[in-house]
């Protein structure tokens, strides 16, 4: 007997198109307070994906810049107690003005800084999607999960994490995406698997931060964080895998991911989403 076809969402994959359009059309400002290491080519991201992004990271001026976003990312990569206020004064007002809220909480569960400071921000402002790999979402369970991370690096799969991650989906109350070899989305309720993507991503610094800020870029048009972080991952991880059939290294393919996330076509990604509900 053959292998058994595996069957991807539709529906699914029709909104990843839509939502690509939309990204194009709308061409929203994403406020991205992030680290260091990525800020340049997380930019570059967003350019080639149809969206404007803004790095700005001063307390002073983050209230009134998060009011011209159409959402804001919070990346705690490079992380000081100073980045923490601009985080929390900026995503305070970004609920006050209903712009959404995303939270990569890089390197949680490595530090104790990292950790509380995640904590800290899913406590005083309300996100509507936090991004990372299992070990990073399994730290802001607290000290049961058992978790920890080597740097910023994953020590558990996803499948590892799954059942602990619906869980806390639904006491956290948002919409967790725990990025690796197939992505799992939940808010507690729905449970998506997204499996486009290629392993070479890994090989590339900032692939992660990369993934958090498109998923900005489409909750910036689309109202749902789970379809949101669904889709957007989709987009992602497909313009991987025609990036590494391009590429002959590291260097190569990322800017041959630059160059496919700026050129797809929105029904070739309907076509060729894999995203499973």
């Amino acid at each position: 007997m053959g292998r058994k076809k595996t069957m991807f969402d539709q529906d699914m994959a029709r909104k990843a198109a839509e939502n690509l359009r939309r990204v194009r059309e709308k061409r929203p400002l994403v406020h991205s307070i992030t680290n260091y290491v990525v800020m340049n080519f997380t930019a570059n991201v967003l350019l080639a994906c149809g969206a404007s992004p803004v790095m700005a990271h001063a307390a002073e001026e983050v209230e009134e810049m998060v009011s011209l976003a159409g959402s804001l990312v919070l990346n705690i990569g490079t992380l000081t107690p100073a980045w923490v206020e601009a985080m929390r004064k900026a995503g305070e007002k970004a609920n006050a003005l209903h712009v959404p809220v995303i939270l990569d909480p890089v390197g949680a569960g490595a530090t104790r800084l990292r950790t509380d400071s995640a904590r800290q921000l899913i406590e005083e402002v309300s996100i509507q999607v936090i991004r990372g790999n299992a070990s990073e979402i399994l730290s802001l369970a607290g000290e049961k999960s058992g978790s920890r991370t080597k740097g910023v690096d994953s020590v558990h799969t996803v499948d590892q994490a799954a059942e602990t991650v619906i869980g806390l989906a639904k006491e956290l109350g948002t919409t967790l995406a725990v990025t690796g070899a197939a992505d799992l989305i939940t808010d507690g309720e729905r449970v998506c698997r997204v499996m486009n993507g290629h392993e070479m991503m890994r090989s590339v610094t900032g692939t992660g931060c990369a993934a958090t800020v498109i998923i900005g870029a489409f909750l910036a048009v689309c109202s749902d964080p789970l379809e949101a972080a669904a889709t957007g991952l989709s987009y992602f991880g497909f313009a991987g895998e025609k990036a590494a059939a391009k590429a002959s290294g590291p260097g190569s393919f990322q800017v041959a991911l630059l160059d496919v996330l700026h050129g797809m076509k929105e029904e070739e990604l309907r076509s060729r989403a894999k995203i499973q509900v």
